[in-house]
C-alpha cells in the first residue's frame, strides 16, 4: 500500500466522522473545541498541584506542564506542519467543499499534519496521569483529551491521520517530560511520605482530585446545555 492509498483512506474515514445531521452535536462540538471552555478545569488542576506540593515544587510542576505543551506543540506546528505541508480538510482546494463545517469554522493555519490540539491535550493528559497516579483522574484526563480531539475531525479541520500522529506526539512528549520530572524529583524533592487510602501513590489527596473530576463533569454539562442553546443560532 503506497502513501497515496493511505491518504485516500484517511479522506474516506474523515467523511464518515465529519459532521452530522444533528444541530445539538454541531453546537456541542463547536463549544468543546474551544480552549477557553476548559479554563475552569485548568484552574482546578492548578489548585490540586499547589495544594499537594510546596510552592517551589508546585512552580516546578507548573513549569514542566508549560514545557510539555511547548514540546508537543513545537513538534506538531514547528516541525511537522511546515515539513509535510498537508492542507487541513477545510482548506484543501480539492477537498474543502466535501467537508461539513459548523458556523463556517475553519480555524487554524493552512496545514494540519499533525494536530496541535491532539498533541497538546494528550501531552497534558499523559503527564498529569503519570504525575498524580489515580485511576479516576487518568480516565477523566484522557476523556478530556479525546472529546476536543474528536471535535477537530467532526468540525472538518483535521484528518484522522493528523489526529492519530498528534496523539502519539502528545503521549511521547508527556512521557519524556515526566521522565525529566522524575530526575528532578530524585535530586531535589524526594522525601519519604505516608501513603494511605486518602492519598495516591504519588502523595496527592484523593479528595482534592475529586474537585478536578467534578469541574470536568460540570464543564461537559455546560457544553451540553450551551451547545443546545447556540445550535439554534449557528446557521442563522
Amino acid at each position: 500500500m503506497d502513501i497515496q492509498q493511505l491518504i485516500d483512506i484517511d479522506k474516506l474515514l474523515l467523511l464518515k466522522l465529519n459532521g452530522s445531521d444533528s444541530l445539538f452535536w454541531d453546537g456541542f462540538m463547536y463549544i468543546v473545541t474551544k480552549t477557553k471552555t476548559w479554563i475552569p478545569a485548568a484552574i482546578a488542576l492548578l489548585y490540586v498541584i499547589f495544594k499537594n506540593n510546596n510552592l517551589k515544587k508546585g512552580i516546578t510542576i507548573l513549569f514542566l506542564i508549560a514545557l510539555v505543551i511547548t514540546l508537543a506543540d513545537q513538534i506538531a506546528s514547528g516541525l511537522c506542519k511546515p515539513l509535510f505541508e498537508r492542507f487541513r480538510p477545510s482548506k484543501d482546494p480539492e477537498f474543502m467543499y466535501m467537508v461539513d463545517v459548523v458556523n463556517n469554522y475553519r480555524a487554524g493555519g493552512r496545514y494540519g499534519f499533525i494536530s496541535s490540539h491532539a498533541a497538546n491535550t494528550f501531552a497534558v493528559a499523559t503527564f498529569i496521569s503519570l504525575l498524580i497516579k489515580n485511576n479516576k483522574m487518568t480516565i477523566m484526563m484522557f476523556l478530556w483529551a479525546l472529546i476536543p480531539t474528536y471535535s477537530r475531525m467532526y468540525l472538518g479541520v483535521h484528518y484522522p491521520g493528523d489526529i492519530f500522529f498528534g496523539m502519539l506526539d502528545g503521549v511521547f512528549s508527556g512521557c519524556l517530560v515526566y521522565f525529566l520530572y522524575r530526575i528532578i524529583l530524585k535530586k531535589l524533592y524526594l522525601k519519604p511520605r505516608f501513603i494511605s487510602t486518602q492519598y495516591t501513590e504519588s502523595g496527592y489527596d484523593v479528595k482534592s482530585i475529586d474537585i478536578v473530576v467534578l469541574v470536568l463533569l460540570l464543564t461537559y454539562f455546560y457544553a451540553v446545555i450551551y451547545g443546545m442553546i447556540i445550535s439554534q443560532s449557528l446557521y442563522f
